[in-house]
């Protein structure tokens, strides 16, 4: 894997090291140069053990995680916690876009069904169709499951309104109640950065396709 990224311009003349670890930390998402020679820096203060420890986290979650084979999810053992959970409500689906949105909408609290992560939303601009994400086996998961409502958590912009919408079309013909969740989140805004209130009744608050 290429670690490199573009080149950061110092003010100073820093060494080559500390250099390639500024820009190694660039390539992290919401790291602009301050806050990656910040990050430099605070590793640097770190004992050899307490580095150590971090890069062998990484490398362990990179080795150990993969996907469920059922919901997308992220998983060490081939089912994630929630689809081997039978205690959840095995009628309810929730649709999301990525791995993570799972632990936004569990921290709420307030959800206790089954999850469905699509990878990803519609953006022909990008390339993306129907035939990229996960959507075949949505449809799968509704034939063969006793699934009665999907609930579609897909961001409030563009590409989210327009896959939720692809979504509740598609699947009015399978005979399963469609909704998407109200939205107390902003426009354009991403579930990863909504409090837990505003989510919370936004799952509450949603409504028919």
């Amino acid at each position: 894997m290429d670690l490199t990224c573009r080149p950061v311009c110092f003010k100073m003349a820093y060494p080559g090291a500390l250099k390639r670890l500024v820009e190694v930390l660039c390539r992290f998402p919401g790291i602009g140069p301050k806050s990656a020679q910040r990050l430099a820096f605070f590793i640097l203060g770190c004992s050899r053990e307490e580095v150590v420890a971090i890069a062998r986290a990484m490398v362990e979650a990179k080795d150990k995680l993969d996907y469920c084979q059922i919901c997308g999810s992220l998983s060490e053992s081939g089912l994630c916690p929630y689809c081997s959970d039978t205690g959840r409500d095995q009628s309810l689906l929730c649709v999301i876009q990525e791995p993570r949105d799972v632990l936004v909408i569990e921290r709420t609290g307030q959800y206790r069904g089954l999850y469905h992560v699509l990878h990803g939303v519609l953006s022909p601009l990008d390339g993306i169709g129907p035939d990229e994400l996960h959507i075949d086996q949505l449809v799968r998961r509704i034939m063969e499951e006793k699934i009665s409502e999907v609930i579609i958590a897909t961001n409030p912009n563009v590409e989210g309104d327009a896959t939720a919408g692809y979504l509740a079309r598609m699947l009015k013909s399978h005979r399963v109640r469609v909704t998407r969740i109200a939205f107390g989140l902003p426009v354009g805004g991403d579930l990863e950065y909504a409090d837990d209130l505003t989510l919370s009744r936004a799952l509450d608050g949603r409504r028919e396709m």
